[in-house]
Parts: C-alpha cells; structure tokens; sequence
C-alpha cells in the first residue's frame, strides 16, 4: 500500500508543476510562414514599452520544416532613401536575419549566416516563444540592441500565421 500512496503523490506533485514546452510541438507549430503584427522594445532600466516600429511595421517570418529560419521586420512609414543619410536611416528601421534554426526549451535557437548587422553572423540569436492560437510570440533576453547604440533591451514580437 506504501508504494501506491508514495506513487500517488509523485503523480500529483507533478501535475502541481507548470507545463514545461514540449519541443516536438513547438518545432511542428512553428513551421510556416508568419505575418508580423508588432515589435515592442522594453526598455531594462526604465521598463518602458515603446512600439519602436510604428504601430504597423511590416514583416515576415518564415521556419522550414528543413530548419531554415529568416526573418524580416521594417518599420512603419520607410520611405525611399535618397542620401547616405536616408540609407543609414533604413538600416536602422529594420532587422533581418537568417540561418538555421533548432527548437528546444521554449526557445528557438538561430545559427546566424546573414544578417542586416555583420555582428550577428556566425552567432546564435535564441528567442523565448509562445503559441497562442495562430499567433506566436517571441521575446528575447535583455541584450544590447544594434540600432539602439548598444542600449538593453527585450524584443518582444508577435506574429500571426500567414494564411
């Protein structure tokens, strides 16, 4: 009888715990492709929240089920760079990058072959994600952000799949 309470109250302690991600569906769920629905830079000293975008960036995200991940975001309101002045000012409304990504953890993990900033090729950009019906939300750490002089932020974005 020893046995089956001690089993018993495995079983419920366990179920006590939060559900932890299951990697076999987030990496089946996160195939496709997905249409940006906002970026949100939180600032780590001050929390604020700032939709550094606009309030409508454009934007794709597409994962393969091969593991190929690129990712493209522009900001609200871009217009044709006619100067160098206009042409730094587009490279910094916009991030993309690309290579091959793994899913474990909750996280998604890219192996950086290209990118919009040289800094990130050959690195790895790991994200926290979330699926919420048809959208996916992903956060990163604290990091310093390249368009951002190197200031810490958390990128929080949404994405909407693609229909």
């Amino acid at each position: 009888m020893r046995p089956i309470v001690i089993g018993l109250c495995l079983v419920l302690g366990l179920a006590a715990l939060p559900a932890r991600a299951d990697d076999a569906s987030d990496a089946k769920n996160i195939v496709g492709t997905w249409k940006l629905v906002s970026v949100v830079y939180e600032d780590q000293e001050t929390k604020a929240r700032t939709p550094i975008y606009g309030e409508h960036p454009k934007g794709y995200q597409i994962a393969t089920p091969e593991g190929r991940w690129l990712a493209l975001v522009t900001a609200e309101g871009r217009k044709v760079p006619q100067t160098d002045a206009d042409r730094a000012q587009a490279l910094r409304t916009m991030i993309s990058y690309s290579g091959r990504y793994r899913v474990a953890d909750g996280k998604v993990t890219t192996k950086v072959e290209v990118a919009w900033n040289e800094a990130w090729v050959g690195g790895e950009q790991t994200r926290f994600i979330r699926f919420e019906g048809d959208l996916l939300h992903i956060e990163s750490p604290p990091m310093p952000h390249p368009n951002l002089a190197g200031k810490v932020v958390r990128v929080i974005v949404t994405w909407q799949r693609d229909q």
